[in-house]
């Protein structure tokens, strides 16, 4: 791989700091979970620059709210609101039959974390998985046109420090047979969004379309948390395995997932893993940061996007 890509930013760095400058006008952008936590921040710093932006999200009321709040804070009167589960395929894809004209920029930004007891999407997978990975490949597949036709199209996947809890087991990825632990469970669906990247980096070369993955941060009073008080605790989050890791506001948070969608200091950029603004270096153990070489493995990301295909037409 080429050397670490570097931008001047850090992990202190806000959405907006990102975004200054940056001229969006012209361009159409889709945020999934648009209506909480750093998927409000990214979807308004992208709001800011001049985007036209839909908010992908699960409750409209929520959205529209939202919505509403971006508009009057951005001027921005072209900010929109789209049902989306990403937990029901049908869902999925009866938003994507919705879409209309091109795309360029998708941040997958929705997700769920530590759902505490082992639950099933409709289609019958680990919800963790479903949600976080599954969903958002068949959006992005089903978006795929759209965001080649414009030729230099942007895919954002919010992955997690937590991929290195866990790495895809193919051999039984809805713990159907294994005992289910939330954090592996999460772990997997993380690692499962960097391998996304990777291989559609990959596929969809020719189309202009790139794609990165990135680890957000821990980030503070986020919906994302919201089954933490009932989960097992996270044995990795204690002790030396902390090293690195600091809570950063949502502001902060955000601002990665700004930079890869659209600062000019990625431009090109594809099939890499971020956090803080720069390339993440190799996962070191004891130190909660990095990738996972597992999550960037080519022949894995490629088993995954065959075995997600399949998911899909078998649902």
């Amino acid at each position: 791989m080429a050397e670490f890509i570097t931008t001047p930013f850090g992990a202190t760095t806000t959405a907006m700091e990102v975004i200054e400058g940056i001229d969006l006008h012209g361009k159409r952008a889709i945020v999934t979970g648009g209506a909480s936590g750093i998927g409000v921040e990214t979807a308004r710093a992208l709001a800011q620059a001049g985007a036209e932006v839909m908010l992908a999200v699960r409750n409209i009321d929520a959205g529209e709210q939202i919505a509403a709040d971006i508009r009057q804070t951005t001027g921005n009167q072209h900010i929109h609101v789209g049902q989306l589960d990403l937990s029901d395929l049908h869902s999925v894809r009866a938003f994507v039959r919705s879409w209309e004209g091109t795309l360029d920029i998708l941040v997958n930004n929705a997700g769920v974390m530590a759902i505490p007891q082992r639950e099933e999407s409709r289609q019958g997978h680990e919800m963790q998985f479903a949600t976080n990975h599954l969903g958002h490949f068949a959006l992005s597949l089903g978006l795929h046109d759209a965001l080649a036709a414009t030729g230099h199209a942007r895919i954002v996947s919010v992955s997690s420090v937590g991929h290195i809890n866990g790495e895809v087991d193919f051999a039984d990825i809805d713990f159907r047979t294994r005992p289910y632990d939330t954090w592996v469970a999460y772990g997997q669906s993380k690692t499962a969004n960097i391998l996304f990247a990777v291989e559609a980096a990959k596929r969809w070369a020719n189309d202009g379309i790139v794609a990165n993955a990135l680890n957000p941060g821990r980030i503070a009073n986020t919906n994302l948390g919201r089954y933490l008080a009932t989960a097992a605790v996270n044995p990795a989050q204690s002790g030396a395995a902390s090293t690195g890791v600091s809570v950063k506001t949502i502001e902060q948070g955000a601002a990665t997932s700004v930079l890869l969608a659209a600062s000019p200091l990625v431009e090109g950029v594809t099939g890499r893993y971020f956090e803080d603004c720069n390339e993440a270096e190799p996962h070191q153990p004891g130190i909660r940061r990095g990738v996972a070489a597992f999550a960037i493995d080519p022949e894995k990301a490629a088993r995954l996007w065959n075995l997600s295909q399949n998911m899909l037409n078998e649902a």
